[in-house]
This record gives C-alpha cells, sequence and structure tokens, in this order.
C-alpha cells in the first residue's frame, strides 16, 4: 500500500480572493420583520429581529398575500413592497 504525503485530514484551499464592491446590492440587502407590520404579522413564526434577503421577504410576502391586510399597510412597507417588486420580482408579484 503506497504511503500518504501530506497532512491528514487535508488543509483546506484558501479562499480565493474576491473583487472589492462599491456598493450593496438588493439581493444583499437585508430587511429586518419587525420593522414592517404586515411582515411581521405574515411571518409570525419568526423572530422580529430576523433579516430576510429581498428574494426571501418578497417571497414571504407572495405566499401569505391573502393574509396581507393591504388596507393597514404603513406608506413604508409599500414602499418596500414597490421596491421588491421591481428587484427581485422583475416587477411581477406572484399572488
Amino acid at each position: 500500500m503506497p504511503k500518504r504525503q501530506g497532512t491528514f485530514p487535508p488543509k483546506p484551499e484558501p479562499p480565493a480572493a474576491s473583487a472589492p464592491r462599491a456598493e450593496l446590492g438588493e439581493e444583499e440587502a437585508t430587511i429586518r420583520i419587525g420593522d414592517f407590520p404586515q411582515l411581521r404579522l405574515i411571518a409570525w413564526n419568526m423572530d422580529p429581529d430576523m433579516r430576510l434577503t429581498a428574494k426571501g421577504a418578497l417571497s414571504l410576502y407572495e405566499r401569505n398575500w391573502r393574509h396581507v391586510d393591504q388596507g393597514n399597510m404603513p406608506p413604508h412597507e409599500r414602499e418596500l413592497l414597490e421596491r421588491l417588486i421591481l428587484t427581485a420580482g422583475n416587477g411581477v408579484l406572484h399572488v
């Protein structure tokens, strides 16, 4: 049987250097559940301090749209939803 060379377990390769980013894109933006009342209601089983990606937040709105009280949605949450639809939903809310 040939003898092993090197260390065991093998040392992991160092991560590849990534280019510096000038700004965070929408994919990397996070949305705190507790900052938006209707999102908080539909995410009742999640910690209000939990943060979601734009796609994750939009997906939650879409899956639970029947529980969203649009009449009680504050302006800042409407603006968030519109921004999510444009950026993460490619202009479409799937409900």
